[in-house]
């Protein structure tokens, strides 16, 4: 029931974000709330469940990256158009996409965020004592965190140059691998899992196999290859030399 009491937050929140995108004709702004239904989510369990030192130090963790992304993505898509990922679906999903976004965008992103939720429902209700594994798994988490932090804002600032216009950022974090913010995504949530282990293995790989194939498949990787292959006339040569995800460290 607590698990399934998430799913109707989730919703609820979805509902609010699709009533903001009547009103805006824009519904970029689902990608500030991908990060905030964790958070909710994370909030939640935190206090239905016995509070622990387990389930501070996920919170805060949850909190750490999903406010920090939330923020981010704000920032980037603030007094924008809408981004073309969504104008192309608005366009295949037309007449009346505004209230077909409810499902399409909104109410899957809200279930969607809700599965890969169930990580969190794991982790904040397991009272283990904390072992070595959760340390690892807290170590993972802090340096995706890191990592795709700094691969954001290298970005932010490379994109900030008026002297950068029409480049292809290949420096710093993004000459060790060609989405090394999305590397960092993805070892936030193998960490989550990490800090799950004493539970065996079951459910909780759900969460890190299905992030990672959206990021790699689905909406991440997939997608942005397909944009900047057509904007950019050197990534192909880009794509030749630096690996997709996993960062060639040695490069340093």
């Amino acid at each position: 029931m607590i698990f399934l009491n998430a799913l109707f937050i989730n919703l609820l929140f979805a509902y609010f974000g699709w009533l903001l995108s009547l009103k805006k004709n824009n519904v970029t702004h689902v990608d500030t709330m991908w990060s905030l239904f964790f958070v909710l989510n994370a909030l939640y369990f935190y206090s239905v469940f016995p509070a622990s030192l387990r389930s501070s130090l996920i919170i805060l963790l949850v909190l750490f990256w999903g406010v920090r992304l939330a923020i981010y993505l704000t920032y980037r898509n603030w007094g924008k158009p809408e981004d073309t990922r969504y104008l192309k679906i608005r366009q295949n999903n037309e007449p009346h996409f505004r209230y077909k976004s409810a499902y399409i965008i909104f109410g899957f992103q809200a279930i969607l965020a809700w599965i890969v939720g169930s990580i969190l429902f794991i982790a904040i209700e397991n009272n283990h004592p904390i072992t070595w594994l959760d340390n690892l798994g807290f170590i993972v988490i802090l340096f995706g965190i890191a990592y795709e932090s700094i691969a954001d804002y290298q970005l932010m600032q490379f994109k900030n140059d008026i002297k950068n216009r029409g480049k292809l950022l290949q420096s710093g974090l993004w000459k060790l691998s060609r989405h090394p913010n999305y590397f960092g995504e993805i070892l936030v949530w193998w960490g989550f899992f990490i800090t799950t282990l004493t539970t065996g293995f079951h459910y909780n790989l759900i969460a890190p196999l299905l992030m990672t194939f959206l990021i790699l498949r689905f909406s991440g990787v997939t997608l942005l290859e397909a944009n900047l292959t057509s904007k950019f006339d050197e990534y192909d040569n880009y794509q030749k030399k630096v690996n997709t995800i996993i960062p060639r460290f040695w490069k340093i």
